[in-house]
């Protein structure tokens, strides 16, 4: 079973912004800028993003009552002032894929050929491939999509946590983030090396009741219930390359936040004091 992942203890309402945001920042500053990286697409974005949501952060740190998790508060704060970065150039989604179109047809006479898991030169270069196809499909995903896996998968936030940040029902963020990973699996299979697929075992049905269950698997942090060898070829292809795209996801989370930026930001929250109007956007030497 997956670790349970530790959480950072609620502050005391005492506690001064100028103590407790340098802390969060050291906690969450890589990620966020990482997850700037992959949402927006561009460093100064990303840069743009980490300054405002910490000195915001800052600003309105007597509004935290500690109800909930300061991350949970924080990612909050990064999110909305995401979607105002991307507001001109974010599009939504014409018409959502349902899971029957994302996944493999009966028709298709090949499935993904999977690196073995070994350290061999051939396995290390299908999953930089891998890797490549996840971080390119990334930047494909309609941003509702985008942010709601960047948050599930990447920061490792729970579904409830996620439907926090995000103002939305549970059931949206499951639907977001499955065709979110289903969607980044596509772009991840052109480029892996592909063997002739046996015909289908089981009706489509069974098939996509399986891959619920997957991906109800993939959200808790659990293993699937069912061994690979109950399974059939296809859905043993499939179900890899959904675990290789979260693991790929995982890895994207790493990452420290460029020592410029962290001390233009710790300079910054010295002087977060002043009016708004006297203070500008400094961009990291």
């Amino acid at each position: 079973m997956k670790p349970v992942k530790p959480r950072m203890p609620a502050p005391p309402a005492t506690e001064l912004a100028e103590q407790a945001i340098p802390r969060l920042l050291e906690a969450h500053g890589g990620l966020i800028y990482n997850l700037g990286l992959r949402m927006c697409g561009r460093q100064t974005d990303a840069e743009d993003l980490v300054q405002e949501t910490f000195l915001r952060a800052f600003r309105k740190w007597e509004q935290f009552e500690g109800r909930a998790q300061p991350g949970t508060w924080l990612y909050t704060i990064a999110v909305r002032t995401c979607k105002r970065i991307k507001r001109k150039r974010a599009g939504q989604p014409q018409r959502m894929q349902s899971l029957a179109e994302l996944m493999p047809t009966p028709e298709e006479g090949e499935i993904p050929d999977l690196p073995s898991g070994h350290d061999g030169p051939l396995e290390y270069v299908l999953r930089r491939e891998a890797q490549e196809a996840v971080q390119h499909g990334l930047t494909k995903l309609p941003p509702p999509f985008r942010m709601a896996l960047l948050l599930k998968d990447i920061v490792e936030f729970s579904v409830e946590e996620v439907a926090q940040v995000l103002g939305i029902k549970e059931a949206t963020v499951k639907t977001r983030v499955h065709r979110g990973r289903l969607l980044l699996r596509k772009e991840l299979v052109k480029k892996l090396p592909k063997r002739k697929a046996p015909p289908p075992d089981h009706e489509k049905q069974v098939c996509l009741h399986l891959l619920h269950a997957k991906q109800e698997a993939l959200d808790r942090g659990v293993e699937f219930p069912l061994a690979a060898g109950e399974l059939c070829s296809r859905c043993q292809s499939l179900f890899a390359t959904l675990d290789l795209t979260h693991e790929v996801c995982l890895n994207l989370k790493r990452g420290p936040l460029p020592e410029p930026l962290h001390r233009l930001l710790l300079q910054e929250f010295k002087h977060a004091g002043r009016p708004a109007s006297k203070r500008s956007v400094k961009r990291p030497a």
